[in-house]
């Protein structure tokens, strides 16, 4: 038994296309026990053990979904070639194979089998093991990857740049699209935008105008999160960023997803620097849009462009050339979707479905009444007025 401890422990130490795994805490503090039981050295064996189940507790207690999480989770080098369909050596897929069957004895090892060998009769926490088929999840997942992703992208939906690097996020905000309301026709037109470019199909960049508060952002973000099962991943760009999106279509390029790059509330002075790097990656740029990445914007300026009056009256000889000139942004987003705010009847029918959904029971008239005033106390109607009205009725306010 003690042999076999070594030959795992060697095992560990000899992965190279999953390599980064033997520097997880979990399997590195494994190692480093059967070391120990390979030694004979009960005192350090007990330490480790304690050490090892330690570490697996923070996750679970299931050394196999453990482990199989890990090599599910691993984007590497390998992964990474099948997903941009690069042909790989037979020795690679030779050293595949024999690493997930490695993997798999690891995720099977039997908390009972290793406290016998430390031969110490005092307590030693379990942990737990049921059968797997990890060469053959892992497989699948390679299948799949179109949809699945690999690395953060498996694990998350959402991105945002930060220091030049796509960094997940955690916890997005965003609403279901089963609890937007009114916009129907708008919302449609995105939708079939959006699952045209996850299939495949060709979509064109898409710039949502129209006045605060009318959902163009929660349009998006609820569109984005519908669609991430098959494979869609939104990134946030902010404004002052937007230099760097050649840059990130760059890394984006061989990644088997889609992805959306999202800006929000975009606008411009004249003699802004971003608003010619946009320019030049919505068009005419040599680093322009690739196949598997989209702009989906927001604005609440038609062209854009902030003007004064002294902009439209202009000192310079070619004053219509310069109009031109912040007019082309806008026109260069294949699809333009406005989002005027609501009339009355329109405003209401979104307040009784929010009241619906949200279980309000009021007489109708009364609600209508009530939400009215509320949105004359708000500067006017839009779907964000009549949301925070239902949830104040909600809590009884």
């Amino acid at each position: 038994m003690r042999k076999s401890f070594y030959r795992l422990k060697a095992e560990i130490d000899s992965l190279a296309v999953f390599s980064d795994i033997k520097t997880d805490p979990v399997i590195a503090s494994l190692r480093q026990l059967l070391e120990a039981m390979a030694d004979r050295d009960t005192d350090l064996s007990i330490k480790l053990y304690s050490q090892f189940v330690s570490e697996l507790y923070q996750t679970t207690a299931c050394l196999t979904d453990y482990v199989r999480a890990l090599v599910l989770q691993d984007d590497n080098f390998y992964v990474k070639g099948k997903a941009a369909k690069k042909e790989m050596a037979k020795e690679i897929d030779t050293a595949v194979d024999n690493e997930l069957s490695v993997l798999e004895e690891i995720a099977g090892l039997k908390s009972m089998h290793v406290r016998e060998t430390i031969d110490y009769e005092g307590f030693l926490p379990d942990w737990t093991n049921h059968p797997a088929d990890i060469h053959y999840d892992f497989m699948e997942k390679l299948g799949n990857i179109t949809k699945t992703g690999y690395g953060a992208y498996a694990r998350y939906n959402f991105f945002r740049l930060e220091d030049g690097r796509l960094v997940p996020v955690a916890h997005p905000d965003f609403q279901p699209l089963s609890e937007l309301f009114g916009y129907e026709r708008e919302r449609e037109l995105i939708i079939k935008n959006t699952a045209a470019f996850v299939e495949g199909k060709g979509a064109s960049n898409m710039l949502l105008y129209g006045d605060a508060g009318t959902g163009k952002s929660s349009t998006i973000k609820a569109v984005a999160a519908d669609m991430a099962p098959k494979g869609l991943r939104l990134v946030e760009v902010k404004k002052t960023q937007l230099y760097q999106i050649p840059k990130i279509m760059e890394e984006l390029s061989s990644n088997p997803l889609k992805f959306i790059l999202f800006i929000d509330d975009l606008s411009f002075t004249g003699n802004d620097d971003n608003f010619s790097a946009l320019k030049a990656t919505l068009e005419g740029s040599i680093s322009g849009c690739g196949d598997n990445v989209v702009i989906f914007a927001t604005s609440n300026r038609r062209h854009l462009v902030k003007e004064t009056f002294a902009d439209r009256m202009g000192d310079e000889l070619h004053l219509n050339d310069t109009m031109q000139e912040t007019m082309s942004l806008s026109a260069r987003f294949g699809l333009t979707i406005t989002f005027q705010k609501p009339d009355k009847e329109e405003y209401l029918k979104i307040v009784k479905s929010l009241a619906e959904e949200y279980g309000v029971k009021m007489d109708e008239a009364e609600l209508f009444r009530r939400a009215e005033a509320h949105a004359i106390r708000k500067n006017g109607r839009s779907p964000r007025t009549a949301k925070q009205f239902v949830e104040l009725l909600k809590i009884g306010i």
